[in-house]
């Protein structure tokens, strides 16, 4: 990548289709120091007070005041320690794709055990979901991992109805994770519509069984039932850091090389997929919301960059032969694969179109309403 087609403040670069350079860094960068002095101005102990309350005061006389997704990873590893913190009674709840790694199986065993916290796990049918998984990967489109986090949705929403939870804490954040994501890295991620066209089209199985969500389901939840999802951690001065010390300390918490890599597979995907087959490393978004936010240096998230994106080598090559056993491919299937050139979701049916045009719509009366 040449030096004018790269941020020089942070690490984005060109292979964001609407990256635009700018005299002091990029539109990316740029547009997330807003998002921060709009969260810091907005911070206060009050708003976090008067939320905790809020869940506390909904959940009265239930099991569960609470839902937290979680995955293995430090975002939603320190959101169940942050709840329990303050005196909220959640229900952790996992969704297993058939991808955990054995270190993300421990971290969240001894998460809810040192908490005292009950677990549900969600267990996908491993055919079905490695059907679905090929079907992604017949159809060339960029975003396989829209499976997952399509999955994930549909489970904590129905953990929250099933127990009359009215608050899903999510690990999602501002931080650590609020630069915008660039569109063409990933998909819709509602896009039930999306998951059924192009398994109709390359599946050899019928879904059964896969929890798919779409435009209704978050209707009926966030209009309706009103299920809060918050980003929870936007709540309190999180950093990174100093939480994964805090994590390893008391919960015997082991840290990954790079931010979603407790899943075997979102790590093979991103280290090796999105690189070879899309020209994505997801890496340059993780590490540039790290220098703007304060917690890393643009000469360090560089000199990661120039490293393989796995601890070693022989680490990298382990889950390469692991993916393709899994996934019943031979290497020269999975060498064409990464050849063949990437397809747009949207050449299969989407429900992103009606998505757009709804949200169009909303954001004209929110508009409208403050005028």
């Amino acid at each position: 990548m040449k030096h004018d087609e790269s941020c020089d403040v942070c690490v984005m670069d060109k292979s964001a289709d609407d990256f635009i350079k700018l005299e002091a860094g990029c539109n990316y960068c740029e547009a997330f120091k807003q998002r921060l002095d709009s969260l810091e101005s907005a911070q206060s102990d009050s708003d976090m007070n008067a939320l905790i309350e809020r869940i506390k005061r909904d959940g009265l006389n239930k099991k569960y005041d609470c839902i937290v997704g979680v995955s293995g990873g430090v975002d939603s590893s320190w959101v169940l320690v942050k709840a329990k913190e303050k005196g909220l009674r959640p229900l952790a709840v996992h969704l297993d794709n058939g991808w955990n790694s054995e270190q993300s199986t421990n971290n969240i065993g001894n998460l809810v055990e040192r908490l005292g916290v009950d677990l549900f796990t969600h267990v996908v049918d491993w055919d079905e979901y490695r059907d679905l998984m090929e079907s992604f990967m017949k159809a060339d489109v960029i975003d396989i991992e829209l499976l997952t986090d399509n999955a994930i949705h549909k489970v904590m929403y129905q953990a929250a109805n099933k127990y009359g939870v009215k608050y899903i804490l999510a690990g999602t954040n501002i931080t650590t994770e609020g630069m915008a994501m660039p569109e063409n890295w990933n998909w819709f991620k509602y896009d039930r519509m999306n998951i059924y066209a192009i398994q109709k089209r390359f599946g050899s199985k019928k879904i059964k069984t896969f929890p798919a969500y779409g435009l209704v389901d978050h209707f009926l939840n966030a209009y309706l039932r009103r299920v809060n999802w918050v980003s929870f951690l936007d709540y309190f001065n999180f950093e990174k850091e100093a939480s994964l010390q805090v994590l390893e300390k008391e919960y015997k918490y082991k840290r990954y090389a790079y931010k979603h890599y407790e899943s075997v597979f979102t790590r093979f995907y991103q280290a090796v997929i999105l690189p070879q087959k899309f020209n994505v490393d997801k890496r340059r978004l993780h590490l540039s919301t790290l220098i703007i936010s304060g917690q890393m240096t643009r000469e360090d998230a560089l000199a990661r960059l120039s490293e393989i994106p796995y601890p070693s080598q022989e680490e990298l090559d382990r889950d390469r032969d692991y993916f393709l056993s899994k996934m019943k491919l031979s290497i020269n299937a999975f060498a064409d694969y990464l050849e063949r050139p990437a397809i747009p979701h949207d050449v299969y049916s989407s429900a992103k179109p009606v998505w757009k045009r709804l949200k169009s719509i909303r954001d004209g009366v929110k508009r409208l309403f403050r005028q």
